[in-house]
């Protein structure tokens, strides 16, 4: 989760640059559905200096950074933004492009971004850019940001608390600071396996998530998700690995199967070796017991001299163990063939590292040459690797009677190892079309024997189109984990498609990738709304994992408690493989933190949008809320649905933005109020779950394809309160129309609302009644004005059984001040006794301003001040209303700790003081 700098205050126009926000969107946002990292940038003085008013600005930066003029901006061809630049454009949005060319020219190509002004801050703008890997986007935006910098003129240079969001590097160095980029991308991009497995996952639609910074990987979600780490799988069995890990054991199993393997022995003394080698007869083989990627082998043995070279070096990568192989050393061109589920997908020739001469350049030089090619890297970043020499290198020049600097003739071929891995600097020339069917056949069979699902094996044949029964040769070694990159851009012949038959294997085509995502959002009713779906989806037999504000829950278990209705929350439901179907609760906050946890959905829900939350993160208006939140519905993968509230305009107008089908809920469904582009929706067979008038709520019906049919009675659904809690029938209606949209029986959705109760262990803090103490007590999580307001129509509804009703509040301190103020005077039209607390967090504002607030409202509102009681603790306003309550009389409690005060309402017990002592206290 990113941790974001807080905003201080608006700035003098006469102050440098500074960055206010750091953020990374890992999933669809408020902004775009592409990823992005987000800075918040006060220009400062530099809002008055659009870049054609900075003398020499741009031409200096497309010094710079030249590539620029591959950049189209809004103008949508190439050299765009480099006349966006000339005609004046600001600065935020100069370092939005240097951060996205920045990325390419370290290696990860990227070209999405946005620069936006942030409402009711001059001067203020959010610089948004796509990346690869979150850790390469905010250095590259770090970088820019200090590239733009240099480039401006003394008097507006300075970008003040770079050093509190990021870590400052001294004076500016561009070619030093895009090496580092480099040396960043090189440790957190995937390797070129990886990577091919991620793109084909994606090119499915099967969604990725990175579990470390390495390349632990998983794909899909929930029950159907699989695991990869580079080539190995969830699928590759453990043991099967060990024997691969075991060079003799592996060789031996072979060889009891009829493979053709080279003939050897485990020796752990170099004399043995020698020994060994002399029985086996030269040429010969060392090489470690559990080696990988040629290190440590000496191939072509042809003296005791060497042998004991060989020995020494297989002995330095052998982990600490002695045990060394010796074995018969097989002539022939090395082959890597690829099985992938006990099929032959492709073969690549591996030739040894070498350098041509041109009788000017020593080896050594020529190896520097060949090293510049891009296309080589460290270790396995690229689909070459850098040259390395070594002690290998040396031993196998000398065999030769060279050095590394030696002048080699014009056109002579100089070979720098025996062996040919990619990992020393090898290239591959791809063979898939030659193989002959035998040695094709001995591979599969190899690849079978030993259990690996994704094999490496290492094959050893004078001429690959001919059987290795008649020219000799065989498998060397079989590999577990094999890379992929020389198949994947080989130097000679065609590229071969080897990802493809891995996600294949995964994921059968026809099969499911993913966990069906209910996602719910809206002002208020998300929790209840998630909660009444997962006893629906509970009732078909589903394992269902649950975001909500009390908690992560997995199939009913409580497995991390909290507010947990952000993406990461969202993400331990995704990740748990028990999970049949993810039921999330979607809050504002988390989508304008970091975006959606997921890419699409299969049904999403936005409930209602009234005023909440409304003046922070740039929220100004109900319009600016509405766009945040139909999010929900835009993100609604397209054989998915959306469903809406019909009864709120701000919903109905999200309609032309939504995904897939359609589907209404409201509950003006007599015939004389229903809208009329609901009865248009309806008489077209659209989906609609509509409340008609009648007993008890009315009753509670289901419209689609022309028919309709009675789902239930509303006032038979316990969380209604017999039908006068209207905003759980609203809820029930958006939760049988998201049921129904996912092919729920009828009957099992009648099964599941008919079950749904407001008991705390069902739905806690949510209209939560107690009887136990001689009087009522209701809690529920009326947290703004709509909720309280919604609240109120049940208090009224149950004022002729009560003398009185009672009431503990309070509201968030960043709320704005006309929303704590009218929160009072709403309160002050149900309850005739108020009791104002504080939130745990002042959120910004000074201790006793909120409750002061909430009275001013309160009084304004008709409420007599002596009724008003202000006391600071959640605790402390508890446990006086409890007190002040008398029998037959009605509590109701809007808590912020939804456990604690539920316990301490169950453990209330009346002291033999008066009731008004603590209140007074």
């Amino acid at each position: 989760m990113s941790e974001l700098q807080p905003y201080s205050a608006v700035r003098s126009m006469t102050e440098p640059m500074s960055v206010l926000e750091v953020g990374v969107y890992r999933g669809p946002h408020y902004y775009s559905h592409t990823p992005f990292v987000r800075i918040m940038l006060d220009l400062g003085r530099l809002e008055d200096y659009p870049s054609d008013r900075i003398p020499g600005f741009t031409d200096r930066l497309i010094e710079m950074l030249p590539s620029l003029d591959r950049h189209g901006c809004s103008l949508k061809r190439r050299g765009g933004f480099i006349k966006r630049l000339r005609q004046g454009t600001w600065i935020g949005h100069v370092a939005e492009h240097v951060a996205l060319e920045l990325q390419t020219l370290a290696g990860t190509r990227v070209t999405r971004g946005k620069t936006r002004s942030v409402k009711g801050k001059p001067g203020v703008y959010n610089v948004m850019f796509a990346y690869a890997d979150e850790r390469i986007g905010r250095m590259a935006g770090r970088i820019a940001l200090e590239l733009v910098n240099s480039l401006l003129p003394d008097e507006l240079r300075g970008i003040e608390k770079l050093d509190r969001v990021y870590e400052l590097a001294g004076p500016f160095n561009f070619e030093r600071r895009l090496a580092e980029l480099r040396r960043t991308v090189g440790r957190f991009n995937f390797g070129p396996t990886t990577q091919s497995l991620v793109d084909e996952a994606r090119r499915r639609s099967i969604p990725v998530m990175r579990l470390d910074e390495r390349s632990l990987i998983q794909l899909g979600t929930g029950r159907h998700q699989q695991r990869i780490r580079a080539s190995i799988t969830g699928q590759t069995a453990l043991i099967s690995v060990d024997i691969a890990g075991n060079k003799d054991q592996t060789k031996q199993l072979l060889d009891d199967n009829g493979i053709p393997v080279p003939r050897g022995v485990v020796v752990r003394d170099v004399e043995d070796a020698v020994r060994e080698a002399r029985r086996l007869r030269f040429p010969v083989v060392t090489k470690p017991l559990d080696g990988n990627h040629g290190r440590g082998v000496t191939i072509g043995i042809k003296s005791e001299e060497q042998l004991r070279f060989g020995f020494e070096e297989a002995l330095r990568e052998a982990k600490g163990r002695r045990d060394i192989i010796v074995e018969q050393f097989f002539e022939g061109n090395d082959h890597r063939i690829l099985v992938i589920d006990r099929k032959l997908i492709a073969v690549a020739e591996r030739v040894p590292a070498h350098v041509v001469g041109d009788g000017v350049h020593t080896i050594q030089q020529l190896i520097d040459e060949v090293n510049k090619d891009p296309r080589r890297g460290r270790g396995h970043e690229k689909v070459m690797t850098r040259i390395k020499v070594d002690a290998h290198v040396r031993e196998f020049l000398e065999r030769s009677g060279l050095t590394v600097e030696s002048i080699p003739e014009p056109g002579q071929k100089v070979v720098l190892r025996a062996t040919a891995n990619l990992s020393t600097g090898g290239t591959a020339v791809d063979r898939t079309n030659e193989i002959h069917p035998d040695n094709a056949e001995i591979a599969r069979r190899a690849a079978a024997i030993v259990g690996l699902d994704i094999a490496g094996i290492d094959f050893i044949a004078p001429d690959i189109s001919k059987s290795v029964r008649e020219t000799g040769g065989g498998i060397i070694e079989l590999n577990a984990a094999p890379g992929f990159r020389m198949h994947l851009e080989p130097s000679e012949g065609p590229p071969r498609d080897v990802a493809r038959p891995v996600i294949d294997m995964l994921f059968p085509r026809g099969g499911r990738s993913r966990v069906p995502i209910f996602a719910i959002t809206g002002t208020n009713g998300k929790s209840t709304v998630g909660r009444m779906v997962k006893q629906v989806l509970r009732y078909t037999g589903a394992n269902v994992g649950l975001t909500s504000t009390s908690g992560v829950y997995v199939n009913g278990v409580l497995v991390a408690s909290g507010d947990a209705t952000g993406p990461r929350s969202a993400r331990i439901v995704l990740r748990d493989p028990s999970v049949d179907i993810a039921v999330l609760e979607t809050a504002r906050g988390g989508i304008l933190r970091e975006g959606l946890a997921f890419s699409d959905s299969d049904v999403g829900v936005v409930l209602n949008v009234s005023a909440d939350h409304l003046g922070l993160k740039g929220i100004e208006t109900l319009d600016d809320l509405a766009a945040v939140k139909s999010l929900i519905v835009e993100t609604v993968q397209k054989n998915g649905t959306s469903v809406l509230n019909a009864d709120d305009p701000l919903c109905v107008r999200m309609a032309r933005r939504a995904g897939g089908r359609l589907a209404w809920f409201s509950l003006n469904g007599g015939p004389d109020e229903m809208p009329t582009f609901l009865r248009r929706h309806i008489e077209e067979g659209g989906l609609a779950v509509v409340r008609e008038p009648g007993h008890e709520g009315g009753t509670i019906v289901h419209y689609e394809r022309g028919r309709r049919e009675v789902v239930i009675e509303a006032g038979a659904i316990p969380a209604t309160l017999h039908g006068m809690a209207t905003f759980n029938i609203a809820n029930a209606c958006a939760t049988i129309a998201m049921c129904l949209a996912h092919d729920v029986p009828l009957l099992t959705i009648r099964s599941g609302m008919a079950s749904f109760q407001s008991t705390f262990e069902q739905n806690p803090g949510r209209l939560n009644v107690h009887e136990e103490h001689g009087f009522r007590v209701i809690l529920d999580y009326a947290h703004n004005s709509a909720g309280l307001t919604a609240l109120g129509e049940v208090v009224r509804g149950l004022r002729h059984r009560y003398k009185r009703a009672l009431g503990v509040l309070s509201i968030p301190g960043d709320r704005r001040e006309e929303d704590i103020v009218e929160m009072g005077q709403i309160a002050a039209g149900i309850f005739d006794e108020l009791f104002f607390r504080e939130d745990p967090g002042l959120r910004g504002r000074s201790r006793g301003e909120v409750m002061e607030l909430l009275k001013r409202g309160a009084v304004q509102g008709g409420a007599l001040p002596e009724m008003v009681h202000l006391i600071p603790t959640e605790h402390g306003a508890t446990a006086a209303a409890l007190l002040a309550t008398n029998p037959g009389e009605l509590l109701i409690v809007t808590p912020t700790d939804v456990e604690g005060t539920w316990r301490q309402i169950e453990r209330f017990e009346r002291p033999d003081t008066s009731p008004r002592t603590l209140a007074a206290e």
